[in-house]
């Protein structure tokens, strides 16, 4: 358990509220429910039809033990790996925790196999380069009912800089999850926890966005009829 801030409660209360609502699924239902209603509140449909997946590495503390860290040589990053899928406006619909040495296209396939079974309406998922080959061969042949990856490959003119189609959402969706306390590096002793932990920082993202779209309340003495009921 990473160190508490000092304005908390003692940290052993913390952790076993935070580990039972893990264990109960709590801690996703309410996650998956206000990815619904945020859904809602722009115009879609509580489901998505499509995903774009990616994979982030993060160094990891002191606390991670050597069975689940390991090394990204090409990030240069001691650590583990967070793979995501998000829908279309960014929003959080699987994660999965790995070492960071995993490959993303083999980390890539417990991940579409979790989104199948948790989204069967999503029927394509875009990915970068990285994923190519295998995995989108594998998808094909796996995942019942069909999810096609598409690989959105970067311009022949590395030097650019562009933002690609899709890719873009998955990149900002980890950088929401990185400006939290907890995920900006790898605390937690187990895999699941730190998934928990990325479940809570889309968690704080979703609620301030429903909060600045709902309307504001004036108070009651500002209110037309109580005006017209103090006459």
């Amino acid at each position: 358990m990473a160190p508490m801030l000092a304005d908390l409660p003692y940290w052993r209360t913390i952790y076993d509220y935070a580990s039972g609502w893990e264990k109960s699924g709590a801690t996703e239902n309410m996650h998956d429910e206000l990815r619904r209603q945020c859904r809602i509140a722009v115009g879609r449909s509580s489901e998505p039809a499509a995903a774009i997946i990616d994979s982030q590495s993060v160094k990891a503390a002191e606390t991670v033990g050597k069975p689940s860290r390991g090394y990204d040589a090409g990030k240069k990053i001691n650590g583990r790996k967070r793979h995501i899928a998000v829908d279309t406006i960014g929003l959080l619909l699987s994660v999965l925790i790995t070492a960071a040495g995993v490959q993303d296209r083999d980390g890539a396939k417990p991940l579409l196999w979790n989104l199948r079974k948790a989204f069967p309406s999503v029927g394509l998922a875009w990915a970068d380069g990285g994923y190519a080959g295998k995995l989108v061969t594998w998808a094909k042949t796996k995942l019942k009912p069909k999810l096609t990856p598409e690989i959105v490959r970067r311009p022949d003119d590395r030097h650019t800089f562009r933002v690609l189609p899709r890719r873009w959402v998955v990149e900002r969706a980890l950088a929401w999850i990185t400006r939290c306390r907890r995920t900006v590096r790898d605390y937690e002793r187990l895999p699941a926890h730190h998934e928990t932990m990325v479940h809570w920082a889309m968690t704080i993202t979703m609620t301030r966005r429903l909060a600045r779209r709902r309307p504001a309340v004036q108070p009651r003495y500002l209110q037309p009829h109580h005006a017209a009921s103090a006459r």
